[in-house]
């Protein structure tokens, strides 16, 4: 079998949301593995959000939290946190459904995606990035809307972009696969993440330091993505793609 033939074996996938953040790095990663990519019908592989797991206030500090957790869904409630609620929602009804349809379901639970946007603008996620790493380059008003919003996250796990897609195709692709995946290289308070990007990168106008916020502590067990080969890069590797790209996109100064 030539290469040619093996590539065009590995059939269809269909990609829902394409042009977006996550979606367009699926399906650059899906082409250079030799998939025919097309859209938009649902997947045996669905994108959740570490939200569904991570929004409690029971956590036991000592015990990092895996995929059999859930969500609160009073709390969400309660706190009207509205995207882990409907994160939530949305992937118990699609367990559901698969349950009741006997189709094998994976899904992956990504923690805040950091690194390059392919698509021209930016989504809400890398604006967030782009407000904390701008600083004093935008008009005082945004630097304190930008900043409050992403002190907001907290404590919050991390993965580079490229990641998630991989992790994706890996689950895919692997005969074992099965239930949920949690997709995090680290989890860091805002604080550790300010210290990290302020001493990395000395030349943009980043916080020193946030407000501290009453929030439980918790950290992230990936063994379970871990455990089928997979090796997830360094903070460090994801914030210096995306902090390139910002600059090559024309957002931030050359450093």
């Amino acid at each position: 079998m030539d290469r040619k033939t093996e590539i065009i074996s590995k059939g269809k996938v269909c990609v829902t949301g394409a042009s977006g953040f996550l979606a367009s790095w699926l399906v650059k990663r899906l082409l250079l593995s030799g998939y025919h990519v097309v859209g938009t019908v649902r997947d045996p592989v669905i994108t959740s959000s570490s939200s569904t797991v991570r929004a409690r206030d029971d956590f036991d500090p000592k015990i990092p939290v895996d995929e059999s957790t859930w969500s609160s869904v009073e709390l969400c409630e309660k706190l009207q946190i509205w995207y882990p609620l409907s994160k939530t929602l949305a992937e118990k009804a699609a367990w559901e459904f698969c349950n009741k349809n006997s189709i094998d379901l994976v899904t992956v639970l990504p923690a805040f995606v950091i690194g390059p946007s392919l698509p021209p603008y930016l989504c809400s996620t890398a604006s967030d990035v782009l407000g904390l790493l701008k600083g004093n380059f935008l008009s005082p008003f945004l630097t304190q809307w930008e900043t409050e919003k992403f002190q907001f996250h907290g404590r919050m796990g991390y993965v580079h972009i490229d990641d998630v897609a991989a992790s994706h195709i890996l689950v895919y692709e692997h005969k074992d696969a099965h239930g949920r995946y949690l997709c995090s290289s680290t989890v860091l308070d805002n604080n550790e993440l300010v210290s990290f990007l302020s001493t990395r990168y000395p030349s943009l106008p980043i916080p020193k330091r946030f407000e501290e916020l009453n929030r439980p502590y918790y950290d992230f067990n990936t063994l379970k993505l871990r455990s089928l080969g997979f090796k997830f890069k360094t903070i460090d590797e994801m914030f210096d793609d995306c902090i390139a790209s910002f600059v090559e996109q024309g957002h931030l100064p050359p450093l």
